[in-house]
């Protein structure tokens, strides 16, 4: 039924990507989405085309995993899983584009920051 990265990403949460039919919902609800190169319904997109190059995006690496996205899309789809799942992939590959060792004035940063950087160590 799947091929490609919409199988890894299958694999990795369970989530159909084919489901989306790319209302927009998460990205008019992401609180970060002028920072991303690549809003998250064009995220799930590429998934769904297989275009790898998703994979070097800023944005999964952007994403706070504040579930706005997840919580308001209509069709159940969790884009903030996928994109989870699309930093795992890379973090297999020895990707790391987070490191905590070098932040600066650590304690000045808001902690919703320093959470969801550690969360993109984990996979």
């Amino acid at each position: 039924m799947f091929r490609g990265l919409s199988q890894k990403v299958y694999d990795l949460t369970g989530i159909n990507v084919y489901l989306c039919h790319q209302c927009g919902i998460c990205s008019g609800s992401c609180p970060l989405v002028k920072s991303m190169d690549i809003p998250p319904n064009m995220v799930v997109r590429m998934v769904q085309m297989d275009m790898n190059e998703v994979l070097n995006s800023k944005t999964i690496w952007i994403c706070a995993s504040c579930f706005n996205c997840t919580v308001r899309c209509p069709r159940n789809i969790d884009p903030a899983r996928i994109i989870n799942a699309l930093r795992i992939i890379k973090q297999r590959e020895g990707v790391y584009a987070v490191d905590l060792r070098k932040i600066e004035k650590l304690e000045e940063l808001p902690q919703i920051a320093l959470i969801a950087a550690s969360r993109k160590l984990t996979g």
